[in-house]
């Protein structure tokens, strides 16, 4: 079953894929965010291309669990997503997604402008594996 994985931001989409048997990820090029008709429609491609059975779209919330502005961003974006595919589309935590993506880069030995470039792909991967490793 393969899953697909966005780290959705205002400017940026970071993207992760499984493999055909939902066992490995792989990130993907990150998307420049243009406009959400243009943004869902190119999901929408790769979704149908690469025959993605589930989509899984971090959900930014606060430490401490309530909904922030960009965590409703985020719903409204998915909520357009799932009426544009024919797959279900799932809201996962994401807390401390981003911050661990700028570590794993730092650790890599890579300077905060290369860190910048990967950080949404590097984010959409972990999102893609902690929901794996939950058994979803």
């Amino acid at each position: 079953m393969r899953t697909l994985a966005l780290d959705v931001g205002d400017k940026r989409i970071g993207v992760a894929i499984t493999d055909r048997l939902g066992i490995t990820v792989q990130g993907r090029p990150t998307l420049g965010r243009q406009d959400v008709e243009t943004d869902i429609e190119q999901i929408r491609r790769l979704v149908e291309q690469e025959e993605v059975q589930k989509v899984v779209v971090g959900h930014p919330l606060h430490m401490d669990g309530r909904q922030s502005a960009q965590s409703q961003k985020v719903e409204a974006f998915a909520g357009r997503l799932q009426s544009a595919v024919d797959v279900p589309v799932v809201l996962w935590d994401e807390r401390l997604t981003s911050f661990a993506a700028e570590q794993v880069l730092e650790e890599l030995g890579m300077d905060w402008r290369s860190r910048r470039r990967h950080v949404d792909r590097m984010a959409a991967t972990l999102i893609l594996e902690d929901f794996l490793r939950e058994g979803r």
